[in-house]
């Protein structure tokens, strides 16, 4: 097995490197990923600069892959496109420093560079381990090979897409793997409103994420109970349920008529 191993934390990240040998069980891991930490940016690609890459060598001059100075999803269109001499077979994302539960999903590198491999058909993985003071990558890499090597197990479909979550190990070891949804309520977002030193407003986002949360079993109320939890994701954003529904609107008719007046 080919696998392609990226991130949105950069080529130097901890979580990669941790992740990466334990993969190295499955088969060939090319590394290819940002060449700096991508986080938040989602799905953006680089489309008015060029994409420069360079390779990456290890302390023994062994080649560890390359190095991206774009997105998470430029890193694996490059690497699909250009850097490899064949698609690979699989492609992670990870491990990320903080969980992609909920709606993070929405904003996540990780996962946009797990969706981008999807849109190309090959099974793809993204992999995040929730905040904590203090990460353990290698056990965590050693649970999320281990979920990996389920998915693989049960053959998906070509171009399945799923966004795995560990939970901090401060929470003692995993209490099993559980498959929910994505959770879409918000939580621990505000804003700290903070002055310059020349008196000018402005904002930093702050970030506080839940360690307890009750609710509709969910991605972030089981990672919340110290669970791994894996979430089977599409990337097709279509409302299928209302096709019929707005079909059915009068499409030729005269445009809506305006609100009256505040005065009338």
């Amino acid at each position: 097995m080919h696998i392609l191993l990226t991130n949105d934390d950069g080529v130097f990240a901890p979580g990669l490197r941790a992740l990466r040998k334990e993969l190295q069980r499955l088969g060939e891991v090319t590394v290819i990923a940002p060449a700096m930490e991508q986080s938040g940016v989602g799905h953006s690609i680089t489309l008015l600069t060029p994409l420069v890459v360079k390779q990456v060598d290890e302390d023994d001059g062994t080649t560890l892959g390359w190095m991206v100075e774009g997105s998470p999803a430029d890193s694996v269109k490059l690497a699909i496109c250009e850097l490899m001499p064949r698609p690979p077979d699989l492609i992670v994302s990870g491990i990320n420093a903080g969980s992609n539960a909920g709606i993070n999903v929405l904003y996540s590198g990780t996962v946009a560079a797990a969706i981008e491999g999807a849109f190309f058909k090959i099974t793809s993985v993204a992999v995040s381990l929730e905040l904590a003071e203090h990460f353990d990558y290698p056990h965590a890499a050693r649970h999320a090979t281990r979920v990996i090597e389920r998915i693989l197990a049960h053959k998906p479909p070509n171009g399945s897409l799923f966004n795995v979550n560990l939970p901090a190990h401060s929470r003692g070891e995993p209490k099993g793997v559980r498959v929910v949804p994505m959770g879409v309520g918000r939580y621990g977002e505000g804003f700290e409103r903070r002055q310059d030193p020349r008196g000018r407003t402005y904002y930093w986002m702050t970030y506080t994420p839940p360690f307890h949360l009750e609710g509709p079993e969910t991605d972030v109320t089981s990672l919340c109970e110290g669970y791994i939890t894996v979430t089977p994701l599409h990337f097709d954003l279509t409302r299928y349920d209302l096709i019929p529904e707005v079909s059915g609107w009068d499409w030729n008719g005269a445009t809506a008529p305006a609100p009256p007046s505040s005065d009338s």
